[in-house]
């Protein structure tokens, strides 16, 4: 229902720039935008994205709206909750509660007045918030379990300031987080909950936090969603639970007032989503993406799922001159950077569906419920070793450590003879530390992976390596990565973006599998019971096809005009106090000349490189949101 919710309370002159802090955020919320000060400074911004209750429901909403407590809570809130209706006749039946509009933002507000921050286990969907007790003068704020809606907040002097997005704070520090960037450069995004603006940070998933005027804001996680698999769980129970949930949580997302669409890509995922919600929308409009060079467009195959499901696709094919053109507003739009080439495809293919849609439906999730990455049976392949007394596997190590470079067998016996906490730390294995020490080694020791994922290992520590891993990516890439670029990806054009596999019910169905059931052994296959529970959902040809997930050309790109443009950043950038240029021009010609594929690498440096000059240096001020360019404030260093 809302897109966008910029919060700040303070007593400083700053209160009075809201608008056009909230302003900066109006790709998020163009419908509608709002201001409210109270008593106190405490000042309310939002910029609102109308999907139910359009006529109503403006925000920032005051509640109760009468009687004895009448305007006791002022909210902003950024999201849905699909079971609004359900919480609305529980709350009136319960308690008695009165509500003066149709929409959720409302029964959000009810839920907090009668429940309390316990009612938020109670509330299904995905939600950033923030709400001013004015009887209490305490000021709650929060994000949803999985971390699908975007908090910014800084604390000042004068209170704090929290925003969907980073770019509608203040931004007054002037240092740059030298750890965020070494995470960053390991992992390809900043992780939750650093940004890297000192001054700036994000509530973690799951997190919620309390503040009162002249004390010390807390935080604290009121929701951690856990794997407990059962041992011993039939298939056919499984994929019932699956099936039942995943149908369930599609028919609960399609609430809107609103065209609905969703995105396909070839995989099953996304398949699934598409397939149930056309039991609802005959006439559902579906969007995939692709590029125009030879074998990186899932279009073709898209198309051919869609045409088994009976749903109209729009394509939308991305070219090399649609990056160099755009891409300097794609970091704009990001706040922080975040290296995923996946994100480029994300962007246009959002811009073609805002034209016809304001919601999409999305498969983002499933990989971490249901096993889908190939590197989470990496434990069974290692597993011949692992079993090794700690004597043999030392032996193994120092074998692995005298062999040559390049020699068959040395990453898998270095790999294997490592500890899973030193060796997993998520999807992304950008630069490792001799190569960031190359890098950024002249700003001191580089952040080790391991202090940013030891709280998950040790939450993690009665589950099996590969139910680890997910654990993980569950607390750390799902919401710094994927769901990052979906929210930044879809909301740069007004778009909202819904995700039924990260749903409590859904979640519940996955976190029960044991491994076997996710990724059988002997089979070189991964989420087996979700493929299972899908069989006879998805077309045939889907079922078992390996996952693309929008192939990015940028090996291609950086070895044409791309590379050039690339170049001439790395020439120009003012980002070399930061990072050690020389080295990623080495790598850049290396990667030209073909000695090697450095793509990966050189997309996350020229990433922060148009970070820096956007945020920093204030370049590009053609390609960013006009209204944006004077307002930009990010730390130099």
């Amino acid at each position: 229902m809302h897109a966008a919710c910029l919060a700040a309370s303070a007593q400083e002159p700053a209160a009075c720039d809201l608008t056009s802090r909230v302003r900066l955020l109006d790709h998020r919320g163009p419908d509608d935008l709002q201001t409210a000060c109270l008593p106190g400074g405490i000042c309310f911004g939002f910029a609102r994205l109308a999907i139910i209750d359009r006529a109503g429901s403006a925000q920032p909403l005051t509640y109760p709206a009468s009687g004895p407590q009448a305007g006791r809570w002022t909210l902003v809130y950024n999201g849905e909750l699909y079971n609004y209706r359900e919480l609305r006749e529980e709350l009136g039946r319960e308690h008695g509660a009165v509500f003066a509009t149709d929409g959720d933002a409302e029964v959000f507000a009810a839920v907090l007045n009668f429940w309390g921050p316990e009612g938020l286990h109670r509330l299904r969907g995905m939600f950033a918030y923030a709400a001013w007790d004015s009887h209490e003068k305490v000021l709650h704020a929060g994000r949803d379990p999985f971390g699908i809606k975007p908090l910014y907040y800084q604390v000042t002097s004068g209170g704090v300031w929290l925003a969907s997005e980073g770019k509608a704070l203040p931004g007054t520090d002037d240092r740059l987080d030298i750890e965020a960037l070494s995470y960053y450069l390991t992992m390809q995004y900043v992780p939750e909950p650093y940004t890297l603006d000192m001054s700036v940070r994000r509530l973690g998933a799951g997190s919620r936090l309390v503040w009162r005027p002249g004390a010390q804001m807390e935080v604290i996680r009121y929701n951690r969603p856990a794997f407990r698999p059962q041992p011993g769980l039939a298939l056919e129970q499984a994929t019932r639970r699956i099936r039942d949930a995943l149908r369930d949580s599609v028919r609960a997302h399609l609430v809107a007032d609103v065209p609905v669409g969703a995105f396909l890509s070839s995989g099953i995922d996304s398949a699934a989503v598409v397939a149930f919600a056309r039991e609802h929308h005959s006439d559902l409009t579906v969007f995939s993406a692709g590029f125009d060079i030879s074998g990186y467009s899932e279009i073709e195959l898209a198309e051919q799922t869609a045409r088994h499901l009976g749903v109209r696709l729009v394509p939308t094919v991305v070219t090399e001159q649609d990056v160099l053109r755009e891409l300097p507003r794609i970091i704009w739009h990001l706040d922080d950077p975040v290296a995923d080439p996946a994100l480029v495809p994300l962007y246009f293919l959002a811009r073609n569906a805002s034209r016809q849609v304001k919601v999409v439906l999305s498969g983002e999730g499933a990989d971490e419920l249901f096993a889908g990455y190939r590197i989470y049976r990496e434990p069974f392949a290692l597993a011949p070793v692992r079993r090794l007394p700690p004597y043999l596997q030392s032996g193994l190590r120092r074998l692995s450590a005298a062999m040559p470079e390049g020699v068959r067998g040395k990453s898998y016996l270095n790999r294997a003879t490592t500890p899973i906490e030193a060796r997993y730390y998520g999807n992304a294995r950008i630069f490792d530390d001799e190569q960031k020490a190359a890098l950024i080694g002249h700003l001191g020791l580089p952040a080790s992976h391991r202090a940013l994922t030891a709280a998950a290992y040790a939450e993690a520590a009665d589950l099996d390596d590969a139910t680890t891993m997910q654990y993980v990516d569950l607390q750390t890439w799902l919401p710094g990565d994927i769901l990052t670029k979906a929210d930044r990806m879809t909301m740069a054009h007004s778009l909202e973006l819904r995700v039924p596999f990260l749903d409590q019910h859904v979640f519940a169905a996955a976190a029960c599998l044991p491994p076997e059931l996710k990724l059988p052994p002997g089979r070189a296959v991964t989420k087996y019971a979700l493929r299972q529970a899908l069989r006879h959902v998805v077309p045939p040809f889907v079922v078992d096809r390996p996952k693309l997930g929008f192939p990015t050309p940028t090996a291609h790109w950086l070895r044409g005009e791309l590379g050039e443009w690339t170049r001439e950043i790395f020439d120009s950038s003012g980002a070399g106090e930061l990072l050690n240029l020389d080295y990623a021009r080495r790598l850049l010609a290396a990667h030209r000349r073909r000695d090697a594929d450095h793509a990966r690498r050189l997309w996350t440096l020229l990433t922060f490189c148009l970070w820096h000059a956007v945020f920093v240096e204030n370049r590009f001020g053609e390609s960013i949101p006009p209204r944006s360019q004077e307002s930009l404030h990010l730390p130099t260093h």
